[in-house]
């Protein structure tokens, strides 16, 4: 084989590992920014928290130094200190017998007792975080029933379903424990008394009587409200108000207080036990109006400050090349790429987010109405970068308005050609199909046609089927679910 040389010419892109460090910051979330943050921390002496009440290391060495107690200095404090010493007779003739209570019990116990009335005292468990299954299990315990009862009746609440309904049937209950019926349908109806009402029901019927026979016999319409959920829960599912008024010889006005009376009633009453604790968004940009401007700025609070410990800085001597000036000079290097990754990252940031602020003018001024089409690429051309690079700062990235709080995704969106030749953005629609929504007529609401060819008489071109996809988004029922009496 002819050995040969050859010339090529091509393009490579190699990624220094500061640009990996800077486009992996760039993504982070202001969370995980700051666990990575503190792992740079905890991992590098040359990096430290740039607060007023923490001194650095020199200043702390210097403080040492200047602060050695003199034999004169002991003798002083020694002698201050003697001042204030008293016998034990003399300061324990100052405490009275009984002390005076700093708290009273309601505020301690307040949790597990809701109150006493004769010689009836109610309990209730409300820890925060428990399931369903561990709040009715905690109530099957306080019941007198008998150790054969309680079994039946675990299981049967590890058979209910995180809504509060039972989620298998009576019958497979009954052949996998191997007891009678009637044995099973005793306990059920004894954990169907339990809190919250209405868990343990076989179906949604079940659900809403349990919780109606709850209500003193006094409450108004209650017997018509019964009688409707009994006989009539398909029509009032499919708001036949029209066959339900002449089938229960109720006028509209007192078919429409029925109505409300079932409306305060939950269809799925274990749903507000076993949530996830709320996530709260902590924004990363700041939009004020100033004047006749809008001001953008980081949030700074967000973060903590971090600099270079100029103590340890100091010990890095050029020439030396022994194995601990070795590890101080590469540590020092190391914290510089991060420092200089990190305000790379907010510079970034703030650019997008000033120009997304200039766009988006109309949003800020008139409402979601307003909302300008805009993609990542008019922003990347407007700012001189990358596509990719806009996609990793508006992910996870979350801006403060006088509206709200938005992630920087939501001012994004497609477009749709209008008559005017320009294009409206989808988001803007969405605004405007919730705002006929809202203001329909009770009784005869939109269809998504209606919707479509209001818009169109806005100037606006949208199909039908758009329309239903986008009120669908927004959790917007159909028009025969929004159909109400007034």
């Amino acid at each position: 084989m002819k050995q040969s040389l050859q010339l090529k010419l091509g393009t490579q892109l190699t990624m220094t590992p500061q640009l990996q460090q800077a486009i992996r910051l760039l993504q982070l979330s202001t969370m995980d920014l700051q666990q990575e943050i503190q792992a740079a921390l905890d991992g590098n002496p040359m990096l430290e928290v740039e607060t007023d009440e923490v001194l650095s290391t020199a200043n702390i060495a210097e403080s040492n130094a200047q602060q050695e107690p003199t034999a004169g200095s002991e003798s002083a404090i020694a002698s201050s200190s003697g001042e204030h010493e008293l016998s034990e007779d003399s300061w324990s003739q100052n405490i009275p017998d009984e002390l005076p209570l700093d708290s009273r019990w309601d505020e301690i116990y307040g949790n597990y007792s809701s109150g006493f009335d004769g010689d009836k005292l109610e309990f209730e468990h409300s820890a925060p975080g428990d399931s369903l299954q561990d709040h009715l299990h905690w109530q099957l315990n306080l019941t007198t029933l008998s150790a054969h009862d309680k079994w039946i009746g675990e299981n049967l609440i590890d058979a209910i379903k995180p809504c509060g309904l039972l989620g298998t049937p009576i019958a497979q209950i009954t052949a996998s424990l191997h007891v009678e019926e009637d044995e099973v349908l005793a306990v059920l109806k004894a954990i169907q008394q339990f809190e919250p009402t209405g868990c343990g029901a076989r179906d949604l019927q079940e659900c809403l009587l349990l919780q109606l026979q709850q209500l003193p016999d006094s409450t108004p319409w209650l017997k018509q409200a019964k009688d409707i959920i009994e006989r009539h829960l398909g029509l009032l599912g499919k708001r036949d108000f029209r066959q339900l008024s002449r089938r229960t010889n109720l006028n509209e006005a007192q078919l429409g207080a029925v109505i409300r009376l079932i409306q305060t009633l939950n269809p799925t009453p274990g749903e507000r036990y076993g949530r996830e604790e709320t996530a709260y968004v902590i924004p990363d940009i700041l939009v004020s109006r100033k004047g006749l401007r809008w001001q953008v700025d980081l949030n700074g609070e967000i973060t903590p400050k971090i600099r270079i410990n100029n103590h340890y800085a100091a010990l890095v001597r050029r020439a030396d090349n022994s194995r601990e000036n070795s590890f101080l000079r590469d540590h020092l290097q190391e914290a510089r790429w991060f420092l200089k990754s990190l305000q790379s990252r907010h510079d970034t940031l703030l650019k997008v987010a000033t120009c997304i602020v200039e766009k988006q003018q109309g949003f800020l001024e008139e409402g979601p109405e307003a909302m300008r089409p805009m993609v990542l690429a008019d922003i990347a051309q407007a700012i001189g970068m990358h596509e990719s690079t806009i996609s990793r700062v508006t992910t996870q990235k979350y801006m403060l308005t006088p509206r709200g709080v938005y992630e920087l995704k939501y001012f994004f969106s497609s477009h749709v050609s209008t008559d005017s030749g320009e294009d409206a953005s989808s988001t803007a629609i969405r605004a405007m199909i919730r705002k006929l929504i809202d203001t329909e007529a009770p009784r005869k609401p939109l269809s998504d046609n209606k919707i479509a060819q209001e818009l169109d008489r806005q100037g606006i071109k949208v199909a039908r089927r758009t329309v239903a996809k986008y009120r669908e988004s927004m959790g917007i029922p159909s028009s025969s679910e929004r159909k109400r009496l007034a």
